[in-house]
């Protein structure tokens, strides 16, 4: 409760805060909402298996699998097992012999789609029960994880494309992808290094500003981003490192720059990306305190399912509708609780 409200006395909290749960009401709407979203995102996949927006393909699938993945249904059963087969099967297809998942040649920011994908498989494996498939996702995701080490910059982060490549630069953003692409394969049964996490921690810390927030490199501080704030954070918990001054500081900054559900302009523009990771932020905190997820879940949702067309997605001008439409997605089942990377 301490990292969500600065310590606040309960005089000084607004009523807001203690609001009753969502109506019967409410929960049908949302239902409803997550529902017809699932339903766009399962026919808007190509017949080769993937998503593709502003010519990430591979990020695209990996964020729309974890989407139905979200709902419960695995590669064996439930309503999208055909769907989530198709979306393996095609990143596996793009699994390299040097263990990068996508396509240096066509994609110019490449480790999001790896970090994604990473995420992705991993969840996928945990139920996987074919074992040809089992095998084969083991095999690629050990890989995957060799290719994230040697792809991590000196300062312990990432770029858009591997140090190498991209002459050791890296930013927030790309970092936590990769982070929690590890945290999943770990959690899978992967082997990770040990030392590569602790540098991307140090890589966190070092990039904090004084007013709590991350900026945006640590080659480029700047001021910080409430968006790579929220990430890190994320970043951290899974990481196992939610309890220190470092985490209290970054979660007292972006309760003031998120946790009212800022419009665009406010939260510094990538909404849907800072509310994608913020969301599992405030809902692992909330496992002390239900009423500060519960709060901040009904606005979200209720501005998330408010914004939804007709035919079940949402616009976007930047990437294009799957990326907003998974990210919304993910966040709306969130309670569900099904994917272990999300799980309190």
């Amino acid at each position: 409760m301490l990292g969500l409200l600065g310590g606040l006395s309960a005089a000084a909290v607004s009523p807001q805060l203690f609001a009753a749960p969502p109506s019967d009401s409410q929960r049908r709407t949302w239902g409803a909402c997550v529902e017809k979203g699932l339903a766009w995102v399962a026919r808007t996949q190509s017949r080769l298996g993937h998503w593709t927006a502003a010519n990430y393909p591979t990020a695209m699938t990996a964020l729309a699998g974890i989407a139905l993945c979200a709902s419960g249904s695995t590669t064996m059963q439930g309503p999208y097992a055909e769907n989530l087969r198709r979306a393996v099967e095609f990143l596996v297809s793009k699994a390299r012999p040097n263990g990068l998942i996508g396509d240096p040649l066509t994609d110019n920011r490449y480790t999001y789609g790896h970090g994604f994908s990473m995420l992705f498989l991993s969840q996928v494996l945990g139920e996987e029960e074919d074992e040809f498939r089992r095998q084969d996702l083991i095999k690629i995701l050990n890989k995957a994880v060799e290719f994230s080490v040697s792809a991590q910059t000196q300062s312990g982060g990432w770029g858009y494309i591997s140090a190498k490549d991209g002459n050791d630069f890296d930013e927030g953003s790309t970092t936590i992808t990769q982070v929690q692409g590890l945290r999943g394969c770990r959690n899978a049964g992967i082997p990770v290094p040990s030392e590569v996490v602790d540098n991307a921690k140090k890589y966190i810390y070092d990039c904090q500003n004084p007013d709590g927030g991350i900026s945006y490199s640590s080659k480029n501080r700047g001021t910080s981003r409430p968006a790579i704030t929220a990430a890190s954070i994320c970043c951290l918990q899974n990481a196992g490192e939610s309890k220190t001054n470092v985490v209290d500081k970054m979660l007292e900054y972006c309760k003031k720059n998120l946790y009212q559900i800022q419009s665009q302009a406010q939260a510094f523009s990538h909404w849907h990306y800072s509310y994608l990771y913020y969301s599992q932020v405030v809902y692992r905190e909330g496992n002390e305190d239900k009423s500060l997820w519960e709060v901040f879940r009904n606005r979200l949702y209720d501005r998330i399912t408010a914004e939804q067309n007709s035919e079940g997605y949402w616009e976007d001008s930047s990437i294009g509708p799957i990326y907003v439409t998974a990210c919304n997605l993910i966040m709306m089942q969130l309670d569900l609780g099904y994917l272990p990377i999300y799980q309190r």
